[in-house]
């Protein structure tokens, strides 16, 4: 029968088991303590709607004509965006917002319609816009347009190739850390304005989207 011997525990292995476990901790802190600085750096680096800034935005959009003017008709246009921020947050409660005027240069606007396929310009110099002053990343606004859509053909057919527009647009932007995206639905009115007669109109309801960035403000330059 062999001699007992007494057990005695193996110190040097403890130790290197809680070494690596301790290290392993260490990493996972400093891996998480490096992520919540990423986050939020990038939560402060979105570009933002604030005074005195300046938005950039390349937009397209298109719908189909809605009741109210004439029928069958379809359009599609791309447009370049230039905006002035001129107030600060104004209005109470959730109503609070900045003003923005703008200004829309659209190289592009095709009128799809039973006879024909209409091709066409237009400047859009009245955007008068309301940005709602969210903290987060998502900024809702609202804006009413107006504008002048000059087209190959007659836009109905048989009324004007120069024509005015107007409408309606209820929106949100989406802020990242060096551009946005902007959503919305926009209800545009197209007419003659009594240039010729008759005078059917076209009432549309479209879906825009947009990619942009807003530059700062004085305030946000150092």
């Amino acid at each position: 029968m062999s001699p007992r011997r007494d057990w005695k525990p193996n110190f040097s292995l403890f130790v290197i088991t809680q070494t690596f476990l301790y290290r392993g901790q260490l990493r996972m802190k400093r891996a998480l303590l490096m992520a919540l600085l990423l986050g939020a750096s990038l939560a402060w680096s979105q570009t933002r709607p604030e005074d005195g800034g300046r938005e950039l935005q390349l937009w397209s959009g298109g719908g189909h004509s809605v009741s109210g003017g004439t029928s069958k008709t379809g359009v599609w246009n791309i447009g370049l965006r230039y905006g002035w921020i001129l107030t600060r947050p104004y209005g109470p409660g959730f109503l609070k917002g900045r003003f923005e005027y703008a200004v829309d240069a659209v190289p592009l606007f095709m009128v799809f319609q039973p006879a024909n396929t209409a091709y066409g310009v237009a400047l859009n110099p009245l955007n008068l816009k309301w940005n709602f002053a969210t903290r987060g990343s998502v900024v809702p606004y609202i804006e009413l347009a107006g504008g002048t859509l000059f087209t190959s053909e007659e836009v109905p057919l048989g009324t004007s190739k120069v024509n005015f527009t107007s409408g309606a647009a209820l929106g949100t932007y989406f802020l990242g850390n060096k551009r946005n995206w902007s959503l919305e639905i926009r209800y545009m009115h197209i007419s003659n304005s009594g240039l010729t007669s008759p005078n059917p109109g076209v009432n549309t309801v479209q879906v825009r989207l947009g990619i942009g960035k807003f530059l700062p403000g004085r305030r946000g330059k150092h």
